[in-house]
């Protein structure tokens, strides 16, 4: 599914100009079309914006169904079963120093640090 179809066809749906998408959003109608046209892809930030200017809740740029999607059902616990990473032993131990070394940076080398982590991925 590519992201820019989904948009057109929501702004098709509802009788919209790429000029209409402009003024709702404040995003230039070009870079409007470079988006629809694949050309682009854009931020989560920016398609809260097309979302918002085309009146749909965010999920239903990436979902297809009338519902919103189910929530994934968590593991029990219970023995035999696997486990969610980071829920026993090693990993757990490991997870809490991670959120713990995280919680004593300071908000501006936490972005550093995700926006590096982003670019490795």
């Amino acid at each position: 599914m590519l992201i820019g179809e989904r948009l057109r066809e929501f702004r098709e749906a509802k009788n919209l100009s790429q000029g209409d998408i402009e003024k709702r959003t404040g995003l230039l109608r070009c870079y409007v079309s470079r988006v629809e046209n694949g050309h682009t892809v854009p931020a989560v930030e920016t398609l809260e914006k097309f979302a918002r200017a085309l009146e749909v809740p965010l999920y239903q740029l990436f979902y297809e169904g009338d519902e919103p999607p189910a929530l994934p059902r968590l593991q029990s616990g219970r023995k035999g079963e696997e486990f969610a990473w980071g829920s026993t032993g090693k990993d757990a131990r490991y997870l809490g120093k991670l959120t713990r070394a995280l919680s004593r940076m300071s908000a501006r080398d936490r972005q550093l640090l995700f926006f590096a982590a982003q670019k490795m991925a």
